[in-house]
């Protein structure tokens, strides 16, 4: 178990795009994949993309699970090689977000993203996956595949009066029910 720290916002690696994969079931691709599972798990988030952890590769992981923030409805581990978004819905959503990258998950904020997607990519053993994706799954996938591309959620904050910290997005989501 190699657990990463975060790359936080600010250092130049999150500006850049990450590049392409070519061998799925090199060691080195099952390294980083490996670092991201356990890492993204350590940290209690929900997904995480390789250049989180300094590796500029096209990767990234889901698993939607029950966190300090929010019981969310779950989904299993997801492994993303080479995703490409190839639709989404016209129909966009506000909801708040939050990254590891930025204060170490400490900063919340709106973001408008679509409602849904369909994502393409294979998966840790070189299967060609479609997936069509909604809710928080959609939304970590969509919050991931920028990571990729070396764009922070905070690019797309709809109103930075908004912003808050995670003690008080907390507090909103508890006494939402």
């Amino acid at each position: 178990m190699i657990i990463k720290e975060i790359i936080q916002i600010g250092n130049p690696i999150l500006n850049r795009p990450s590049k392409f994969v070519a061998e799925v079931d090199d060691k080195e691709t099952q390294r980083v994949i490996t670092n991201l599972v356990d890492s993204v798990r350590h940290h209690d988030l929900i997904g995480m993309a390789a250049s989180q952890i300094g590796e500029k590769l096209r990767i990234f992981v889901t698993e939607i699970r029950k966190t300090k923030y929010r019981n969310l409805p779950t989904d299993k581990l997801r492994i993303y090689i080479n995703p490409e978004i190839v639709w989404s819905s016209k129909k966009q959503i506000v909801i708040y977000e939050g990254c590891g990258s930025v204060a170490y998950a400490k900063l919340f904020a709106p973001v408008r993203r679509p409602e849904k997607i369909i994502i393409e990519a294979c998966d840790e053993n070189g299967n060609k996956l479609r997936l069509e994706a909604s809710g928080m799954l959609g939304r970590v996938i969509q919050h991931e595949y920028d990571h990729l591309n070396g764009i922070e959620f905070t690019e797309k904050i709809t109103d930075m009066r908004k912003i808050m910290s995670s003690e008080e997005y907390r507090k909103m989501v508890t006494s939402k029910g």
